[in-house]
């Protein structure tokens, strides 16, 4: 398969939910401002959907062409939408990933790069991962114009949200074909002719890992 020519500066805006059609449609390198319904999640509510999932019930919102954003935002200042709201290191939630992707979810974001065996479940199942541009956690508060919580309030940061957001900045960094926005970055040759180098952007550092908070930490 070959790559489209280079794509430029100029970014794609892409309406939520993500279908699998639109998704095969992004390259590693893209940047896109998403507009619609995300959820958000971490490791307290995902160890929460899984055990959902492994005993036949339903996780709190649908999967299928969904879109999940790794953030625990702050609370919000008085007349805010929402507090700060930066991408959490996505390799945090791999361990919960792949059942999320056998069920139909179609995007993730968040920061720094994943497993290899996330990488090939997203191929597998035709979804990508999005990076979100770390240190700008007040910045990409403004593109959420609505957050409601909807399910796990008792984890507080950790809550599952509805956000509505509008023109909510990211980059492709796992495309459906295997393109890997980090491979790029260090160097690595285009896996085919005319793919693009990604944006000089602070995407999350490999190895920029945390541990896991407790439940209900933020």
């Amino acid at each position: 398969m070959t790559r489209p020519p280079a794509i430029g500066t100029t970014p794609l805006r892409l309406q939520m939910p993500l279908t699998a059609e639109a998704a095969a449609g992004l390259w590693a390198g893209q940047r896109v401002l998403l507009s619609g319904v995300v959820f958000t999640a971490r490791d307290a509510a995902h160890r929460r959907m899984i055990e959902l999932l492994e005993a036949g019930e339903e996780p709190p919102f649908p999967l299928r062409d969904q879109v999940i954003y790794y953030t625990g935002p702050s609370p919000a200042r008085p007349g805010a939408v929402i507090g700060s709201a930066g991408p959490t290191t996505a390799t945090r939630m791999d361990a919960f990933t792949i059942p999320l992707l056998e069920r139909g979810l179609r995007g993730t974001i968040g920061k720094g790069y994943r497993s290899a065996e996330v990488r090939e479940a997203m191929r597998t199942h035709g979804a990508v991962y999005f990076a979100a541009v770390g240190g700008a956690a007040a910045l990409l508060a403004r593109r959420i114009v609505e957050a409601e919580v909807i399910a796990y309030p008792d984890l507080g940061t950790e809550a599952v949200r509805r956000l509505l957001v509008d023109d909510f900045p990211v980059v492709v960094a796992n495309d459906t074909a295997g393109g890997d926005i980090f491979e790029l970055q260090r160097g690595a040759p285009p896996t085919a002719p005319g793919e693009n180098r990604p944006p000089n952007m602070d995407l999350g550092a490999p190895g920029d890992e945390s541990p896991p908070p407790a439940d209900g930490a933020p």
